[in-house]
């Protein structure tokens, strides 16, 4: 690991206090390595399109849009590469809430993102990406039985 030596305002290093406590860091090297993390998530897709990431996207759509469903499930279908599962949950009657796990390249995850975030009739949407080295399943995850620790009953 290497050493880096910082000089922050009293200001910030209160802001910075406050979320190390909040976010339950032991100390202010461990808070400022997560928000690096996180600061570096966010570099433009050119600098990291082919880093591999597993993605959260949540988005609302008025489900009367005409043939928006139809497209939607569309999209999934011609991304299934990317797609690992979607869960719909009805909000209200002309709502409906759509999170969908994503995993592949960053570009590709926020290309597909985009997509679906700019099709017409969906109101609202957000990614949240995170790098997959960090998360990457190990050997007999995913869709195959696996055992471990915890019971499935």
């Amino acid at each position: 690991m290497q050493r880096v030596t910082l000089t922050i305002d009293d200001d910030l290093m209160a802001c910075l206090d406050r979320y190390m406590e909040a976010s339950g860091h032991q100390n202010r090297s461990e808070a400022v390595r997560d928000l690096v993390r996180a600061g570096l998530l966010e570099r433009p897709r050119s600098e990291d399109g082919d880093r591999p990431c597993i993605g959260a996207l949540v988005y609302l759509y008025d489900h009367d849009t005409r043939q928006l469903s139809k497209r939607l499930t569309s999209d999934h279908h011609s991304h299934a590469d990317l797609s690992i599962a979607t869960l719909h949950v009805h909000v209200d009657a002309e709502t409906c809430l759509e999170v969908s796990l994503l995993r592949g390249a960053k570009s590709e995850v926020e290309h597909f993102a985009s997509h679906v975030i700019g099709e017409r009739g969906v109101r609202y949407g957000q990614l949240v990406v995170a790098p997959a080295e960090a998360h990457a399943p190990a050997a007999g995850h995913g869709a195959q039985v696996h055992s471990h620790g915890h019971s499935h009953d």
